[in-house]
Protein backbone atom coordinates (compact mmCIF):
# COMPACT_ATOMS: atom_id res chain seq x y z
CA UNK A 1 0.00 0.00 0.00
CA UNK A 2 1.26 3.69 -0.84
CA UNK A 3 1.95 5.69 2.28
CA UNK A 4 3.77 8.76 0.65
CA UNK A 5 0.92 10.58 1.84
CA UNK A 6 2.23 10.57 5.23
CA UNK A 7 5.11 12.15 5.26
CA UNK A 8 4.69 15.49 6.20
CA UNK A 9 7.85 17.04 6.94
CA UNK A 10 6.36 20.22 8.66
CA UNK A 11 7.07 19.10 12.36
CA UNK A 12 10.00 21.68 12.65
CA UNK A 13 10.21 22.27 16.69
CA UNK A 14 7.40 19.83 17.64
CA UNK A 15 8.85 17.17 20.51
CA UNK A 16 7.37 13.83 21.05
CA UNK A 17 8.97 10.95 23.50
CA UNK A 18 8.50 7.80 22.39
CA UNK A 19 8.53 4.85 24.86
CA UNK A 20 9.85 1.38 24.05
CA UNK A 21 8.36 -2.00 25.95
CA UNK A 22 9.18 -5.83 25.96
CA UNK A 23 7.94 -6.92 23.33
CA UNK A 24 9.20 -8.70 19.70
CA UNK A 25 7.76 -6.17 18.41
CA UNK A 26 10.06 -3.52 19.87
CA UNK A 27 12.43 -3.68 17.17
CA UNK A 28 9.65 -1.67 15.04
CA UNK A 29 10.06 1.70 17.49
CA UNK A 30 13.23 1.91 15.32
CA UNK A 31 11.68 2.54 12.45
CA UNK A 32 9.41 4.47 13.97
CA UNK A 33 11.88 6.81 15.14
CA UNK A 34 12.83 7.24 11.82
CA UNK A 35 9.71 8.55 10.46
CA UNK A 36 9.45 10.92 13.18
CA UNK A 37 13.14 12.22 12.80
CA UNK A 38 12.16 12.52 9.32
CA UNK A 39 9.13 14.84 9.76
CA UNK A 40 11.46 16.72 11.72
CA UNK A 41 10.27 15.89 14.87
CA UNK A 42 12.36 16.07 17.96
CA UNK A 43 12.50 12.68 19.92
CA UNK A 44 13.30 11.58 22.69
CA UNK A 45 13.09 7.83 24.47
CA UNK A 46 12.69 5.71 27.09
CA UNK A 47 13.22 1.80 26.60
CA UNK A 48 12.17 -0.46 29.74
CA UNK A 49 14.65 -3.00 31.21
CA UNK A 50 12.35 -5.41 29.43
CA UNK A 51 12.42 -3.51 25.95
CA UNK A 52 16.05 -3.59 26.36
CA UNK A 53 16.24 -7.20 26.05
CA UNK A 54 15.25 -6.78 22.18
CA UNK A 55 16.61 -3.44 21.50
CA UNK A 56 19.23 -1.35 23.31
CA UNK A 57 19.68 1.84 24.06
CA UNK A 58 22.72 2.49 21.38
CA UNK A 59 20.07 1.65 18.15
CA UNK A 60 17.96 4.40 18.97
CA UNK A 61 20.85 6.92 19.64
CA UNK A 62 22.04 6.13 16.38
CA UNK A 63 18.79 6.67 14.69
CA UNK A 64 18.59 10.33 16.13
CA UNK A 65 17.23 9.84 19.41
CA UNK A 66 17.82 13.48 21.42
CA UNK A 67 18.39 11.32 24.75
CA UNK A 68 17.12 7.71 25.59
CA UNK A 69 16.39 7.02 29.22
CA UNK A 70 17.05 3.74 30.49
CA UNK A 71 16.33 3.49 34.20
CA UNK A 72 14.62 5.32 36.84
CA UNK A 73 18.53 6.17 38.82
CA UNK A 74 21.46 6.77 37.33
CA UNK A 75 24.56 4.47 36.95
CA UNK A 76 26.98 4.81 39.48
CA UNK A 77 29.41 4.20 37.48
CA UNK A 78 28.65 6.91 35.60
CA UNK A 79 28.70 9.60 38.10
CA UNK A 80 25.79 11.92 39.36
CA UNK A 81 26.01 14.04 36.14
CA UNK A 82 22.37 13.00 35.21
CA UNK A 83 18.98 14.60 35.51
CA UNK A 84 17.52 13.78 38.39
CA UNK A 85 13.86 14.51 37.53
CA UNK A 86 14.09 12.78 34.19
CA UNK A 87 10.75 11.25 35.60
CA UNK A 88 9.30 14.58 34.72
CA UNK A 89 11.05 15.75 31.52
CA UNK A 90 8.45 14.43 28.84
CA UNK A 91 5.73 16.57 30.59
CA UNK A 92 7.57 19.50 30.49
CA UNK A 93 8.88 19.11 27.43
CA UNK A 94 7.23 17.09 24.98
CA UNK A 95 4.01 17.81 23.09
CA UNK A 96 2.82 14.50 22.55
CA UNK A 97 3.83 10.76 23.82
CA UNK A 98 3.20 7.55 22.10
CA UNK A 99 4.23 4.49 23.88
CA UNK A 100 4.84 1.46 20.78
CA UNK A 101 4.72 -1.26 21.65
CA UNK A 102 2.87 -1.17 24.79
CA UNK A 103 2.66 -4.81 26.41
CA UNK A 104 -0.34 -5.76 28.62
CA UNK A 105 2.61 -5.15 31.87
CA UNK A 106 2.44 -1.24 31.22
CA UNK A 107 -1.06 -1.05 30.04
CA UNK A 108 -1.80 -2.36 33.60
CA UNK A 109 0.40 0.15 34.79
CA UNK A 110 -0.68 2.89 33.72
CA UNK A 111 -4.79 2.27 34.46
CA UNK A 112 -3.61 1.75 37.54
CA UNK A 113 -1.18 4.57 39.08
CA UNK A 114 1.36 2.46 39.40
CA UNK A 115 4.72 4.05 38.88
CA UNK A 116 8.17 1.94 39.25
CA UNK A 117 9.95 2.67 36.57
CA UNK A 118 10.85 5.38 34.43
CA UNK A 119 8.35 4.70 31.38
CA UNK A 120 5.53 4.12 33.98
CA UNK A 121 6.35 7.17 35.73
CA UNK A 122 6.93 9.86 33.12
CA UNK A 123 3.36 8.40 31.78
CA UNK A 124 1.79 9.16 34.79
CA UNK A 125 3.21 12.41 34.69
CA UNK A 126 2.25 13.14 31.17
CA UNK A 127 -0.63 15.66 30.70
CA UNK A 128 -0.43 16.21 26.99
CA UNK A 129 -1.59 13.88 24.19
CA UNK A 130 -1.05 10.05 24.77
CA UNK A 131 -1.01 7.49 21.68
CA UNK A 132 -0.61 4.00 23.00
CA UNK A 133 -0.07 1.49 20.88
CA UNK A 134 -0.50 -2.43 22.33
CA UNK A 135 1.14 -5.04 20.98
CA UNK A 136 1.03 -8.89 22.41
CA UNK A 137 -0.26 -12.47 22.30
CA UNK A 138 -3.95 -12.61 21.33
CA UNK A 139 -4.79 -14.66 24.20
CA UNK A 140 -3.40 -11.51 26.39
CA UNK A 141 -4.83 -9.11 25.10
CA UNK A 142 -8.79 -10.89 24.77
CA UNK A 143 -8.24 -11.55 28.43
CA UNK A 144 -10.96 -9.40 31.00
CA UNK A 145 -8.11 -7.81 32.83
CA UNK A 146 -6.76 -6.13 29.65
CA UNK A 147 -9.57 -5.40 28.52
CA UNK A 148 -10.54 -4.01 31.50
CA UNK A 149 -7.18 -1.70 31.60
CA UNK A 150 -7.63 -0.77 28.26
CA UNK A 151 -11.14 0.79 28.42
CA UNK A 152 -10.10 2.47 31.27
CA UNK A 153 -7.59 4.40 29.38
CA UNK A 154 -9.89 5.01 26.76
CA UNK A 155 -12.64 6.75 29.25
CA UNK A 156 -9.37 8.80 30.37
CA UNK A 157 -8.43 10.27 26.46
CA UNK A 158 -5.67 7.77 26.00
CA UNK A 159 -5.64 7.59 21.96
CA UNK A 160 -5.34 4.05 20.98
CA UNK A 161 -3.03 2.64 17.88
CA UNK A 162 -4.38 -0.84 17.12
CA UNK A 163 -4.22 -3.95 18.06
CA UNK A 164 -4.08 -4.81 14.31
CA UNK A 165 -5.27 -8.41 13.31
CA UNK A 166 -2.80 -11.19 12.14
CA UNK A 167 0.09 -13.37 12.94
CA UNK A 168 2.48 -12.87 15.88
CA UNK A 169 5.41 -14.16 16.77
CA UNK A 170 4.64 -17.35 18.13
CA UNK A 171 2.55 -18.46 15.70
CA UNK A 172 -0.78 -17.47 16.94
CA UNK A 173 -3.42 -15.20 14.80
CA UNK A 174 -5.69 -13.18 16.13
CA UNK A 175 -6.45 -9.34 17.71
CA UNK A 176 -2.67 -8.09 19.04
CA UNK A 177 -0.49 -7.73 16.37
CA UNK A 178 1.16 -4.16 16.87
CA UNK A 179 -1.01 -2.05 14.68
CA UNK A 180 1.03 -0.35 11.29
CA UNK A 181 3.65 1.91 11.89
CA UNK A 182 2.25 4.36 9.75
CA UNK A 183 -0.51 4.53 11.50
CA UNK A 184 0.99 4.77 14.92
CA UNK A 185 3.13 7.42 12.71
CA UNK A 186 -0.24 9.20 11.37
CA UNK A 187 -1.65 9.19 15.39
CA UNK A 188 1.54 11.22 16.50
CA UNK A 189 1.02 13.47 13.56
CA UNK A 190 -2.78 14.15 14.20
CA UNK A 191 -1.77 14.85 18.08
CA UNK A 192 0.88 17.76 17.32
CA UNK A 193 -1.71 18.95 14.55
CA UNK A 194 -4.06 22.07 15.13
CA UNK A 195 -7.75 21.22 15.24
CA UNK A 196 -9.21 23.55 13.03
CA UNK A 197 -11.11 21.60 11.07
CA UNK A 198 -12.39 19.56 14.19
CA UNK A 199 -16.19 19.31 13.34
CA UNK A 200 -15.76 19.32 10.33
CA UNK A 201 -16.97 16.81 7.65
CA UNK A 202 -14.97 16.65 4.78
CA UNK A 203 -15.19 15.00 1.21
CA UNK A 204 -12.44 14.11 -0.97
CA UNK A 205 -12.22 12.31 -4.13
CA UNK A 206 -9.26 11.48 -5.76
CA UNK A 207 -7.06 9.53 -8.19
CA UNK A 208 -8.19 8.96 -12.00
CA UNK A 209 -11.33 7.30 -13.38
CA UNK A 210 -11.24 4.14 -15.82
CA UNK A 211 -13.73 3.94 -18.46
CA UNK A 212 -13.81 0.45 -19.93
CA UNK A 213 -13.93 -0.24 -23.45
CA UNK A 214 -13.94 -4.06 -23.05
CA UNK A 215 -13.22 -6.53 -20.21
CA UNK A 216 -9.36 -5.84 -20.45
CA UNK A 217 -8.82 -2.56 -22.42
CA UNK A 218 -10.03 1.24 -20.76
CA UNK A 219 -9.33 4.86 -21.09
CA UNK A 220 -7.86 6.63 -17.82
CA UNK A 221 -5.09 9.15 -17.31
CA UNK A 222 -1.60 8.93 -15.26
CA UNK A 223 -3.18 10.71 -11.81
CA UNK A 224 -1.79 8.85 -8.92
CA UNK A 225 -3.77 10.66 -6.41
CA UNK A 226 -1.52 11.67 -4.72
CA UNK A 227 -2.32 15.45 -4.36
CA UNK A 228 -5.68 14.35 -2.84
CA UNK A 229 -4.66 11.79 -0.67
CA UNK A 230 -2.27 14.24 1.06
CA UNK A 231 -5.27 16.87 1.61
CA UNK A 232 -7.25 13.95 3.18
CA UNK A 233 -4.63 12.95 5.29
CA UNK A 234 -4.21 16.70 6.44
CA UNK A 235 -7.90 17.38 6.80
CA UNK A 236 -7.84 13.91 9.36
CA UNK A 237 -4.89 15.15 11.18
CA UNK A 238 -6.50 18.58 12.00
CA UNK A 239 -9.52 16.89 13.16
CA UNK A 240 -12.00 16.23 10.48
CA UNK A 241 -13.91 13.55 9.60
CA UNK A 242 -13.61 12.57 6.22
CA UNK A 243 -14.85 10.60 3.99
CA UNK A 244 -12.45 9.66 0.63
CA UNK A 245 -14.01 8.24 -2.52
CA UNK A 246 -10.56 7.35 -4.34
CA UNK A 247 -10.70 5.67 -7.69
CA UNK A 248 -8.27 3.05 -8.62
CA UNK A 249 -4.95 3.81 -6.37
CA UNK A 250 -3.26 2.18 -3.66
CA UNK A 251 -3.42 4.67 -0.77
CA UNK A 252 -3.77 3.26 2.91
CA UNK A 253 -5.73 5.47 4.99
CA UNK A 254 -6.17 5.40 9.45
CA UNK A 255 -9.18 2.91 9.42
CA UNK A 256 -10.94 6.20 10.99
CA UNK A 257 -10.77 7.75 7.57
CA UNK A 258 -14.05 6.65 5.48
CA UNK A 259 -12.80 5.25 1.90
CA UNK A 260 -14.84 4.35 -0.88
CA UNK A 261 -13.58 2.59 -3.87
CA UNK A 262 -14.76 3.39 -6.94
CA UNK A 263 -13.20 2.57 -11.02
CA UNK A 264 -15.56 4.41 -13.42
CA UNK A 265 -16.61 8.09 -13.37
CA UNK A 266 -20.13 7.12 -13.19
CA UNK A 267 -19.62 5.28 -9.98
CA UNK A 268 -17.28 8.30 -8.56
CA UNK A 269 -20.44 10.83 -9.44
CA UNK A 270 -23.04 8.61 -7.58
CA UNK A 271 -20.36 8.27 -4.14
CA UNK A 272 -19.68 11.67 -4.10
CA UNK A 273 -23.23 12.61 -4.82
CA UNK A 274 -24.50 10.25 -1.50
CA UNK A 275 -21.61 12.11 0.81
CA UNK A 276 -22.38 15.45 -0.49
CA UNK A 277 -24.90 16.51 1.33
CA UNK A 278 -23.45 15.28 4.85
CA UNK A 279 -20.59 17.69 4.00
CA UNK A 280 -19.40 20.90 5.14
CA UNK A 281 -16.57 21.42 2.52
CA UNK A 282 -15.81 18.84 -0.47
CA UNK A 283 -12.39 18.84 -2.35
CA UNK A 284 -12.48 17.75 -5.45
CA UNK A 285 -9.29 16.53 -6.86
CA UNK A 286 -9.83 13.42 -8.68
CA UNK A 287 -9.05 13.22 -12.81
CA UNK A 288 -11.89 12.30 -14.08
CA UNK A 289 -12.28 11.19 -17.45
CA UNK A 290 -14.43 13.52 -19.20
CA UNK A 291 -15.54 10.94 -21.74
CA UNK A 292 -15.99 6.94 -21.85
CA UNK A 293 -16.24 4.56 -24.83
CA UNK A 294 -19.27 3.26 -25.76
CA UNK A 295 -19.09 -0.24 -25.41
CA UNK A 296 -18.35 -2.24 -28.68
CA UNK A 297 -20.93 -5.47 -29.25
CA UNK A 298 -21.25 -8.06 -26.76
CA UNK A 299 -20.91 -5.11 -23.76
CA UNK A 300 -17.95 -4.51 -21.63
CA UNK A 301 -17.92 -8.51 -20.32
CA UNK A 302 -15.81 -9.71 -23.17
CA UNK A 303 -12.47 -9.39 -24.95
CA UNK A 304 -12.40 -7.79 -28.42
CA UNK A 305 -10.09 -9.97 -30.13
CA UNK A 306 -7.91 -8.87 -32.61
CA UNK A 307 -8.64 -11.69 -35.79
CA UNK A 308 -12.70 -9.88 -35.47
CA UNK A 309 -12.08 -6.65 -35.95
CA UNK A 310 -11.38 -5.06 -39.64
CA UNK A 311 -8.35 -2.81 -38.95
CA UNK A 312 -9.16 -0.40 -41.11
CA UNK A 313 -12.60 0.13 -40.19
CA UNK A 314 -11.69 0.17 -36.13
CA UNK A 315 -12.90 3.25 -34.34
CA UNK A 316 -13.84 3.90 -30.90
CA UNK A 317 -16.68 6.04 -30.33
CA UNK A 318 -16.70 8.14 -27.12
CA UNK A 319 -19.87 9.59 -24.97
CA UNK A 320 -19.73 12.11 -22.55
CA UNK A 321 -19.47 11.47 -18.25
CA UNK A 322 -21.09 13.80 -16.10
CA UNK A 323 -18.97 16.72 -14.74
CA UNK A 324 -19.02 15.50 -11.36
CA UNK A 325 -17.76 18.81 -10.35
CA UNK A 326 -20.61 21.32 -11.80
CA UNK A 327 -22.73 18.85 -10.39
CA UNK A 328 -21.63 18.99 -6.91
CA UNK A 329 -21.40 22.71 -7.61
CA UNK A 330 -25.11 22.76 -8.86
CA UNK A 331 -26.71 20.96 -5.44
CA UNK A 332 -24.15 23.34 -2.70
CA UNK A 333 -26.37 24.77 -0.26
CA UNK A 334 -25.63 27.91 1.96
CA UNK A 335 -22.48 27.56 3.62
CA UNK A 336 -20.96 24.58 2.05
CA UNK A 337 -17.31 25.37 0.86
CA UNK A 338 -16.59 23.26 -2.21
CA UNK A 339 -12.54 23.07 -3.49
CA UNK A 340 -11.52 22.21 -7.21
CA UNK A 341 -8.70 21.50 -8.97
CA UNK A 342 -7.58 21.96 -12.42
CA UNK A 343 -4.81 20.73 -14.45
CA UNK A 344 -4.18 22.26 -17.63
CA UNK A 345 -1.57 22.33 -20.48
CA UNK A 346 -1.86 26.15 -21.01
CA UNK A 347 -3.73 29.19 -19.81
CA UNK A 348 -3.86 27.99 -16.24
CA UNK A 349 -5.42 30.87 -14.95
CA UNK A 350 -7.49 31.95 -17.30
CA UNK A 351 -8.74 28.20 -17.23
CA UNK A 352 -9.33 28.26 -13.48
CA UNK A 353 -11.01 31.82 -13.68
CA UNK A 354 -13.89 30.44 -15.76
CA UNK A 355 -14.22 27.09 -13.73
CA UNK A 356 -14.34 29.14 -10.50
CA UNK A 357 -17.25 31.23 -11.61
CA UNK A 358 -18.49 28.58 -13.66
CA UNK A 359 -19.07 25.44 -11.06
CA UNK A 360 -19.62 27.77 -8.21
CA UNK A 361 -16.70 26.88 -6.48
CA UNK A 362 -15.49 28.78 -3.22
CA UNK A 363 -11.75 28.00 -3.93
CA UNK A 364 -9.82 26.35 -7.31
CA UNK A 365 -6.30 25.23 -7.62
CA UNK A 366 -4.31 25.07 -10.54
CA UNK A 367 -1.41 23.29 -11.77
CA UNK A 368 0.20 22.91 -15.08
CA UNK A 369 0.83 19.74 -16.35
CA UNK A 370 3.30 17.94 -18.35
CA UNK A 371 6.13 20.04 -16.87
CA UNK A 372 8.91 18.43 -14.48
CA UNK A 373 7.95 19.22 -10.79
CA UNK A 374 4.42 19.83 -11.64
CA UNK A 375 0.70 17.72 -12.06
CA UNK A 376 0.30 13.58 -12.44
CA UNK A 377 2.50 11.30 -10.99
CA UNK A 378 4.99 13.69 -9.21
CA UNK A 379 5.69 14.11 -5.76
CA UNK A 380 5.62 17.91 -5.95
CA UNK A 381 3.54 20.81 -7.42
CA UNK A 382 3.15 24.04 -8.77
CA UNK A 383 -0.03 25.63 -8.25
CA UNK A 384 -1.94 28.66 -9.08
CA UNK A 385 -4.93 28.95 -6.41
CA UNK A 386 -7.98 31.52 -6.75
CA UNK A 387 -11.03 32.04 -4.77
CA UNK A 388 -14.19 33.54 -4.92
CA UNK A 389 -13.36 36.80 -2.79
CA UNK A 390 -10.88 37.17 -5.68
CA UNK A 391 -7.51 36.71 -3.94
CA UNK A 392 -4.92 34.78 -6.58
CA UNK A 393 -1.98 33.29 -4.97
CA UNK A 394 1.00 31.55 -7.29
CA UNK A 395 3.30 28.83 -5.56
CA UNK A 396 6.12 27.36 -6.46
CA UNK A 397 7.62 23.87 -6.62
CA UNK A 398 6.35 21.95 -3.43
CA UNK A 399 5.89 18.99 -2.13
CA UNK A 400 2.32 17.90 -2.12
CA UNK A 401 1.61 17.21 1.19
CA UNK A 402 3.04 21.00 2.06
CA UNK A 403 0.24 22.54 -0.74
CA UNK A 404 -2.50 20.18 0.86
CA UNK A 405 -1.19 21.80 3.99
CA UNK A 406 -1.33 25.60 2.56
CA UNK A 407 -4.47 24.54 1.33
CA UNK A 408 -6.83 23.81 4.25
CA UNK A 409 -4.77 27.26 5.65
CA UNK A 410 -6.46 29.09 2.93
CA UNK A 411 -10.18 28.61 4.72
CA UNK A 412 -10.16 31.23 7.10
CA UNK A 413 -10.21 33.88 4.36
CA UNK A 414 -13.32 32.47 2.58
Amino acid sequence: MNTDHFRFPCFLGRRVHLGVTGSIAAYKSLELLRLLVDAHIDVGVTVTASGQRFVGAASFQALGAGVVHTSMFPDERRGLGEDPFAHLTPGRSADAFVIAPATANIIAKIAGGIADDMLSTQALAFRGPLIVAPAMNPNMWSAPATQSNWRTLLDRGVIAAGPDNGSVACGDTGQGRLCRLEHIFAQVLRALSPKDLAGKNVLITLGPTREPWDAVRYLSNPSSGLMGATLAMAAWMRGADVHVVAGPTDFDFPPSVHVVRVTTALEMLAAASDLFPAADIACCTAAVADFRPVPPTGGVAHKLKKRDIDPLALSIALTPNPDILRTLGAAKRKGQILIGFAAETDGVLAQAKMKLAEKRLDLIVANRIGVPGSGFAASTNVVAVLDRTGRVEQWPELPKTEVAWRIWDLLQHL
